[in-house]
């Protein structure tokens, strides 16, 4: 049980730094070299989980609470057609989506977990 404990806490990290794998291969396919900067945006999990820090950890939280909050926000906007986005744009909001809710939940895990 103890092991379970462990690994829910860090469930939030795991997430972004599989997102940024993710987004890392799906450049690189395109891309080639200059995909590799993306790498970059999983250091800061990769360092949570290996050595904590309260204060990088409330960054990182409230971070990624306001993206995702401002991409649900345009998410909303378009799916109520309050504003016109372009056809690329509406593409990568539906490939995209739910990406952004689980952003969003994650983020909040983490704020979470700074409060306790």
């Amino acid at each position: 049980m103890p092991l379970i404990i462990r690994f829910t806490k860090l469930i939030p990290y795991l997430y972004f730094i599989t997102i940024t794998a993710y987004w890392f291969t799906i450049f690189n396919r395109s891309e080639g070299v200059s995909a590799y900067p993306i790498l970059l945006f999983g250091i800061p999990f990769l360092w949570q989980i290996i050595k904590p820090n309260t204060k990088l950890n409330f960054t990182l939280g409230i971070t990624f609470v306001c993206i995702s909050s401002f991409l649900i926000l345009a998410f909303l906007s378009d799916i109520l057609q309050i504003a016109s986005l372009s056809e690329p744009i509406k593409q990568l909001m539906v490939h995209g989506g739910l990406f952004v809710f689980g952003t969003f939940i994650m983020a909040l895990w983490i704020i979470k977990k700074q409060f306790k």
